[in-house]
């Protein structure tokens, strides 16, 4: 079976031609879930299969979390199925991706820089707040696409002065709160400019965090732009990863001046071609 591994941010993936491989959709997990063991197998945050499309796009993207759940939809991943999609002819510089959250639209920006068009917001409620041992933690819940991918955006200055697995505990429990009905990506992050921030996510499907997360990096910057507290234009988002770009677009304003709904949500960054090759993993089976 062949392969190829990318990152973006660090964020990293398999990435599996499922056109010619032809494995069975139904399987897709349990690849998923024996190739992305670290240290045991190639190793990955998921895994994405590209297929023929079915609503009129250049390709299907299916992604997979190291745990063999099939999730929405990957910021990150689809900027790398993107540069995917260009280097093997699937498409151009611009280029259709249908998801399972919906169509997303991807850019080649130069050899390494891509862009997608992150599916819309479906979903924004401000001024919650989730009661974790005994103490308050405000947030904002974000869906993006239909199905919406379900994110928690919670401004935590400290974040950076926790011990890592006091941050993970809290990541875990807010992940699994009880007003997430299909659990929730939690976006931990520290406002730290005008037009940057950090950013840190507890992924679920990982469940752990990760070095960056598309969508979560969107849902903050779609947060803070109806917030006004920035601009919505290539905000910088600072990631263990890396770096990455959001752009919001609203559809106007309301007659009280607030910003009206978010009309497009971009998201920009670098990716990297790991490496390609044969899978020989003898513990490997699509039994």
């Amino acid at each position: 079976m062949k392969f190829s591994k990318f990152q973006g941010a660090g964020n990293d993936f398999i990435i599996l031609n499922n056109m010619e491989e032809k494995i069975p959709a139904e399987k897709l997990g349990a690849v998923a879930r024996q190739l992305c063991r670290r240290r045991f197998s190639l190793g990955a945050d998921g895994l994405m299969a590209v297929d023929h499309p079915v609503q009129g796009g250049d390709y299907r993207m299916r992604f997979y979390n190291a745990d063999g759940s099939e999730s929405e939809m990957c910021g990150n991943g689809a900027r790398c199925i993107a540069r995917y999609g260009y280097e093997k002819g699937l498409a151009g510089e611009i280029q259709r991706i249908e998801t399972k959250a919906g169509m997303v639209t991807g850019r080649r920006i130069d050899p390494r820089m891509y862009q997608i068009r992150l599916n819309d917001p479906t979903k924004i409620e401000l001024d919650h707040v989730a009661e974790i041992d005994g103490r308050k933690y405000e947030y904002y819940y974000v869906e993006l696409g239909d199905p919406g991918i379900p994110h928690a955006v919670v401004e935590l200055p400290e974040f950076q002065l926790m011990e890592e697995e006091r941050l993970r505990e809290l990541g875990r429990a807010l992940r699994y709160y009880k007003d997430f009905p299909k659990g929730a990506n939690v976006n931990f992050f520290v406002q730290t400019g005008p037009e940057e921030l950090w950013e840190k996510t507890f992924e679920r499907g990982v469940e752990d965090f990760t070095l960056a997360c598309g969508t979560g990096t969107g849902s903050v910057v779609t947060v803070l732009t109806l917030l006004g507290r920035v601009s919505g234009r290539d905000v910088r988002v600072r990631v263990p990863g890396g770096e990455l770009r959001i752009t919001v677009e609203l559809d106007g304003e309301k007659p009280d001046g607030a910003p009206d709904r978010v009309r497009a949500l971009y998201l920009t960054g670098p990716t990297n071609i790991v490496a390609e090759g044969e899978i020989t993993d003898e513990d490997f089976s699509l039994q």
